[in-house]
C-alpha cells in the first residue's frame, strides 16, 4: 500500500542534524529536479527577500520564512516525518505509533512537497516554505514542474498494490496515477452529515477533513491492515468502524472515490 499524503504549510523548528544531502533522499530519479528547485529557491531568498515574499504568497508575518529558505543547503535536517506538523499530522501522531507500526509508516507513507517533489517520512530534510503553488520565476509553476517527473518515478513506487490518495488538490495536480494504477487508487473525500429539521444534511467538510484523514491513516498502520485494492480498503475500513460509502467507478482507468461520514467534526 502507498499512501499519498499532502505536506503542512506549518513545520518544525530547523533540525540540529547534518545538512540536507540530496542525493540521499528516498525516490533518487528526481534528485536533479530537486536539485533545480532548492538551488532557484535559495538563489531567490538570498538575492531578492521582497520579491521572494512576493513569489512565496508570504504574509508580512512569515518575512522569517525567506532567510530560513536562503539557508536551506547549510540547515540542519530531522525526519520529514518530524517535520510537517499541522492538524493531519498531529492526529497521525507518528511518534506514538508502536515499532511495527512505525516500520509499516516508513514503508508506506509518502509526502508531496512543492521543493522535494515527494519523500518518504524517514528522509532527512530542513525545514522549509515553498508550496505547491508556488511559481518560480525560472522553472514556473511548481505543480506543472513536477508532472513530469513524478510521472516517470511514481509508477514504480506504486507497484501492484493499493494507492491511497489523500492529498490536497494542489499536491494531487503533480502527479494523477493513470491505467491500472488508477484502477488500484482510492482517493478520500470527508462528509459531514447533520439531522437539520428531521433531515439528513451533508457538507463536505474542509479543515477537518485533515484530522479525519490523519486518524484513518493510523488506524491503517496501528492494525496492520494491507488492502489489495479499493474494495478490500472499504472493508477493512468498515472493520475499524469508520462509516465508508463508495462504489467501483464507471469506466475503466478511474480510481474510486471514498465518502468517509462522520457526526462530529474534531
Amino acid at each position: 500500500m502507498l499512501v499519498l499524503l499532502p505536506p503542512s504549510e506549518g513545520k518544525a523548528a530547523p533540525g540540529r542534524g547534518a545538512p540536507l544531502k540530496p542525493e540521499s533522499l528516498s525516490l533518487p530519479a528526481l534528485t536533479p529536479y530537486r536539485t533545480a528547485v532548492l538551488d532557484e529557491l535559495v538563489e531567490l531568498c538570498a538575492a531578492d527577500e521582497d520579491k521572494a515574499h512576493e513569489v512565496l504568497g508570504l504574509s508580512e508575518g512569515l518575512r522569517g520564512e525567506v532567510a530560513k529558505n536562503a539557508a536551506l543547503r547549510t540547515a540542519g535536517t530531522r525526519p520529514a516525518g518530524d517535520v510537517y506538523t499541522g492538524v493531519l499530522y498531529d492526529a497521525l501522531d507518528l511518534s506514538t505509533l508502536d515499532s511495527a507500526a512505525k516500520r509499516r509508516a516508513g514503508k508506506s507513507l509518502l509526502i508531496f512537497s512543492g521543493l522535494w517533489g515527494a519523500v518518504r517520512i524517514g528522509d532527512r530534510i530542513p525545514s522549509y516554505r515553498c508550496s505547491m503553488g508556488v511559481k518560480l520565476p525560472g522553472l514556473g509553476a511548481l505543480g506543472a514542474y513536477w508532472r513530469g517527473p513524478m510521472a516517470e518515478a511514481l509508477p514504480e513506487a506504486a507497484g501492484d498494490g493499493l494507492v491511497l490518495d489523500l492529498r490536497s488538490s494542489s499536491y494531487a495536480s503533480a502527479w494523477k496515477p493513470k491505467g491500472r494504477t488508477a484502477e488500484r487508487t482510492a482517493t478520500v473525500r470527508v462528509l459531514h452529515s447533520q439531522m437539520v429539521d428531521g433531515v439528513e444534511k451533508r457538507s463536505v467538510v474542509s479543515h477537518f477533513n485533515k484530522a479525519t484523514k490523519g486518524r484513518l491513516v493510523r488506524d491503517l498502520l496501528q492494525r496492520g491492515v494491507r488492502p489489495a485494492g479499493p474494495a478490500e480498503l472499504v472493508a477493512a475500513l468498515r472493520d475499524l468502524g469508520h462509516v465508508v460509502e463508495a462504489e467501483p467507478p464507471a469506466k475503466a482507468g478511474r480510481p474510486w472515490q471514498l465518502d468517509i461520514v462522520v457526526t462530529e467534526i474534531h
